[in-house]
């Protein structure tokens, strides 16, 4: 039997009550029960007339058995909010093919970026077209004061937002490796509350990570205009048009990295080579950015909507009790089907903040099918979260998320057509992600196509596995703990203190009395070392045609020096992107032992 069946869940916990009523009821709504079906009911209104009741009793029972939106869908789908149902954006900054961004680019990216803030999204950026801060332009006042300056004034303007949600505005700042503002760029939020709406991440190339490796001098380049007198002093003009700044030791500038991330968990790693090369669009399309909380790289104006399945939903006979604990694959493919269609409709119904979007999503279609609970579902079936065996399982799961999604997109494909830009001799050529599904989808997908460009995507899901998980352990990471405080901050009010329990050990305790010992099993974050943690990644990256949003949380007294091992360590992996974070006693964290996120701003996922 399943860990619960598809009914009204038991009553929710004062902070799982609270998170649903602050950021998921719509008006005159006051249960789960009622979202639900407001969201079903709104996503299948993309069905034919005479599919609709029938597809939205699909979509509704789909979410009474786990299977929801992301955040943004929850809240706003049904509604008549000016809000969009998209949680992930990536906003271009400079214009196509032009080399550096202007004053007027920046001005437009600013006024474009505040328009899908307004509306609920969390935005995306790549910096690296803007001049360094000592370029010198012979047009008058086109400085622009270089990279930290233009995202100051990108924080200033999300936070003066009049955002009624209150997880507030979400943004990512990336900044290329051979920038020369680089040095600047790591050290920006490292002791001061500088940029509060933004992480930051850097994009290192395979030959910046070569030139780590190798002890080896790393130029710092800006390119210019065509015969723009765009320079620094002591800059010279490459062949390329590019101008160097300098050229320190690559070690030198991977110390600064490592010093950031270590101290105050910043910048993250976006090993961007990987991602292009694992980008099945690659051919037309170039990514440099994710959205706000990494598991969605995406190209300009590119988005995606999200929805996880709670994993811990699909455990029968958890912990033994009745019988041998098993995954139910099956039933956990019938829901991934039914998800795809329910992401897929969102594209055709949602608002969009820019008509760009709209153009982009639907040329490609890109989704998000991901997962949340995946550590509570493998206490569950009695693994640790760092065993061997753990990852296996994990793994299992994974290629049934890739193989029922992709099955599912080329079956809404016969059904509906294509993406407008699919072509089968580059989604079935080898080496492509789509290469290594089972024979019989990509025998569908050679005679239909694909509906969708990508299906995939394991993000951060914080509030809505709070107000629909009942506090199952989030996303793909372990249990934060069993039982521990949490501030909640509610109606923009000053933050709450919760007492809250993981859902796995509340189960856990309704069977067997609330004095039983936990087993060995129930392994909490705190537990899981820096390279189990990186190893879980690695299992999940290869069934993931997106990304994968996940901390790798160190020890406190964990030192630079092992800081930097595990960050190269994720690259010689072939992961897509890193974020670690070391808990600092003396801050004033979320969680009152441990915080169970990087401090970074929340995407609502």
């Amino acid at each position: 039997m399943q860990a619960d069946t598809p009914t009204e869940p038991e009553a929710l916990s004062p902070v799982c009550a609270a998170v649903l009523a602050d950021r998921y009821l719509g008006p005159k709504e006051t249960t789960r029960d009622q979202v639900f079906r407001r969201v079903a009911q709104a996503l299948a209104a993309a069905e034919v007339p005479e599919r609709r009741a029938h597809v939205a009793s699909l979509f509704y029972g789909n979410m009474l058995l786990g299977a929801i939106g992301a955040g943004r869908i929850m809240a706003n789908a049904g509604l008549a909010r000016h809000a969009t149902m998209v949680n992930c954006f990536v906003h271009p900054i400079v214009a196509p093919d032009a080399p550096v961004a202007s004053l007027a680019d920046i001005e437009r990216a600013l006024h474009q970026a505040q328009a899908t803030l307004r509306m609920g999204g969390g935005v995306g950026y790549d910096f690296s077209s803007v001049a360094p801060v000592d370029a010198r332009c012979a047009r008058p006042n086109g400085a622009t004061g270089g990279v930290c300056a233009v995202i100051d004034r990108f924080d200033q303007a999300c936070r003066s937002l009049p955002l009624g949600d209150t997880r507030g505005g979400a943004q990512m700042a990336v900044l290329r490796c051979d920038h020369p503002d680089l040095g600047a760029f790591v050290a920006a939020k490292r002791g001061r509350k500088r940029w509060t709406t933004f992480n930051v991440s850097v994009a290192v190339t395979d030959a910046f990570m070569q030139a780590v490796a190798d002890d080896a001098p790393w130029p710092l380049l800006h390119r210019a205009e065509p015969n723009a007198p765009l320079r620094a002093a002591g800059a010279y003009r490459l062949d390329n048009g590019s101008w160097c700044y300098a050229t320190p030791p690559a070690r030198h500038l991977w110390g600064l990295i490592v010093e950031g991330a270590h101290d105050s968990a910043e910048p993250g790693l976006l090993f961007i080579d990987t991602i292009n090369a694992a980008n099945d669009l690659a051919d037309i399309e170039t990514i440099a950015a994710t959205n706000p909380c990494g598991e969605q790289p995406l190209p300009p104006w590119g988005s995606c909507v999200l929805g996880p399945i709670d994993l811990s939903r699909w455990v029968q006979w958890p912990f033994g009790v009745g019988g041998q604990p098993m995954f139910d694959f099956v039933g956990l493919g019938r829901a991934v089907q039914i998800q795809v269609r329910m992401l897929d409709n969102a594209i055709d119904i949602t608002r969009w903040p820019q008509e760009e979007h709209m153009r982009e999503a639907r040329a490609k279609r890109r989704i998000g099918v991901g997962v949340t609970g995946l550590a509570d579902a493998l206490t569950m079936l009695c693994l640790p979260y760092d065993a061997p065996e753990a990852r296996n399982m994990a793994a299992q799961i994974a290629r049934c998320l890739r193989d029922n999604a992709y099955a599912a997109s080329t079956a809404l494909a016969r059904e509906r057509g294509p993406y407008p830009l699919f072509r089968a001799e580059r989604s079935l050529a080898p080496g492509h992600f789509a290469a290594a599904l089972p024979r019989a989808v990509r025998e569908s997908i050679a005679r239909h196509g694909l509906r969708n460009s990508h299906l995939l995507s394991l993000a951060p899901t914080g509030s809505v596995s709070l107000a629909f998980g009942d506090n199952c352990s989030s996303g793909v990471e372990p249990a934060f703990d069993w039982a521990y405080q949490r501030r909640v901050r509610i109606q923009h009010g000053p933050p709450q203190l919760y007492r809250i329990e993981n859902r796995a050990s509340r189960h856990f305790r309704a069977l067997h009395g609330n004095h039983a010992a936990l087993p060995g099993y129930f392994v909490k974050a705190s537990q899981v070392s820096g390279l189990d943690h990186l190893r879980m990644v690695a299992t999940l990256q290869p069934f993931i045609d997106a990304s994968i949003s996940k901390t790798v949380l160190i020890s406190g007294g964990v030192s630079r020096a092992e800081v930097d091992a595990l960050l190269f360590h994720a690259w010689r992996l072939r992961l897509k992107g890193i974020t670690v974070f070391r808990p600092d006693t003396a801050a004033d964290d979320v969680l009152a032992v441990l915080p169970t996120a990087d401090g970074r701003p929340a995407c609502g996922c």
